[in-house]
């Protein structure tokens, strides 16, 4: 086994310093095994891990002597121990994405004892955006990726931060489907709710949604009882609910982004095809599944037409989608927020809460409890840098 040499370097960073370090080794006959570097404010931490080829363990003596004169002259600071020989044993990579707003010491101190605890070594960690939340990512291995997701949910919860644990590798970079819910997800609205004020009957609609909720009736019944009150409504008014919706902050971002990334996105609502299809238009997306109102001469008949979109049935829409986009299941996203996107969520490959009730943060992977939609691009991979550089070039 030949000898290694670990060298770390730190200090104030300025162009021309990795070059000058390795140019002082010319003639030494050692090769660079790994190499990291990070920046933090301007602020240098390079490492580099040398072997010699030829078994001589004087010729990293060597090296030492030349890399630590020439960080003297460069007005760095470094360190030099044996390294040790690359860990060639498989380990599952696992990539935990935390964001905060603000991200205090004592989150961080708490989710990285918990990784520890359940036997996760760090590897490495980057910032990826620093508003409108701040958001790290942990490269990690050496832990059960769902005992893990269980802990640092829990811990998360605790410390009052955002959390989403990944099993790495290429399942991570390949086309995706996310699937958004529309209400309270992807707008700030309740379709049925706008379009009972249209009719004057929202009182009476909200009443049957609390019953719905409470369990006394099922979402299916209770859609058909509220899209009742609509009987009579003049289809124009439709119109004018469209132009009332607001999408949520950051979901343009989010689906630009989506898409420029040449992933498929759907949106999923137990809402109405008369104003879902339009957002859907609007935003450039590829699917959409929702209710549709049945209309007779100009106006509502207080029925829908075809199978309600419901709970299963959103998970199947995901199911479907997924299918026609030649997409793998564990590559599919679903974000939602209430009890009728818990199939879905569950049968998903990554499972979004997006400001939602606590049952639906227990049963997903990962939970965002702020209120910009495009902070779930941090969940895969993508830094504020990326989205802000890709739409000033296409300005």
């Amino acid at each position: 086994m030949h000898a290694t040499l670990r060298a770390t370097f730190t200090g104030p960073d300025r162009p021309g310093l990795t070059t000058r370090l390795f140019e002082c080794l010319e003639g030494l006959d050692v090769a660079v095994v790994d190499l990291e570097q990070v920046v933090l404010r301007g602020q240098l931490t390079l490492g580099v891990l040398l072997t010699d080829a030829a078994g001589d363990a004087a010729t990293l003596a060597q090296a030492e002597t030349r890399l630590n004169q020439t960080a003297t002259e460069l007005g760095l600071a470094a360190d030099f121990a044996e390294g040790s020989a690359e860990d060639t044993s498989r380990k599952a990579r696992i990539v935990v994405t935390v964001l905060g707003n603000p991200l205090r010491p004592d989150a961080v101190a708490a989710l990285t004892a918990r990784m520890a605890a359940a036997g996760a070594n760090i590897d490495s960690i980057r910032r990826i955006a620093a508003y409108p939340v701040t958001a790290i990512e942990l490269d990690a291995s050496g832990a059960d990726v769902d005992s893990l997701r269980k802990a640092l949910a829990e811990e998360a919860a605790r410390v009052g931060v955002d959390v989403a644990v990944q099993r790495g590798g290429l399942n991570r970079r390949g086309q995706h489907l996310v699937v958004l819910d529309v209400d309270s997800t992807l707008i700030q609205d309740e379709v049925v709710e706008l379009v009972a004020r249209a009719a004057g009957v929202e009182a009476e609609v909200r009443a049957l949604t609390e019953a719905a909720m409470r369990g006394e009736i099922d979402f299916t019944e209770s859609l058909h009882k509220r899209v009742a009150l609509f009987a009579g409504l003049d289809e124009a008014a439709l119109a004018a609910v469209r132009e009332q919706v607001r999408l949520t902050p950051g979901a343009r971002t989010l689906v630009r982004t989506l898409k420029r990334l040449g992933h498929k996105v759907a949106l999923v609502s137990g809402g109405f095809t008369a104003v879902v299809d339009d957002l859907g238009k609007d935003l450039g997306v590829d699917y959409v599944r929702a209710n549709v109102l049945e209309i007779v001469d100009g106006k509502l008949t207080g029925r829908v037409t075809g199978a309600v979109v419901d709970r299963a049935s959103k998970a199947a829409a995901l199911v479907e989608f997924a299918y026609r986009a030649h997409i793998p299941l564990e590559r599919t996203i679903a974000i939602g927020d209430g009890a009728n996107d818990l199939d879905m969520i569950d049968a998903a490959g990554l499972g979004v809460a997006f400001n939602a009730k606590p049952v639906v943060r227990r049963a997903a992977d990962a939970s965002v409890n702020v209120p910009y939609l495009d902070s779930v691009l941090f969940l895969l991979g993508v830094s504020r840098d990326d989205i802000e550089e890709a739409d000033a070039t296409s300005r």
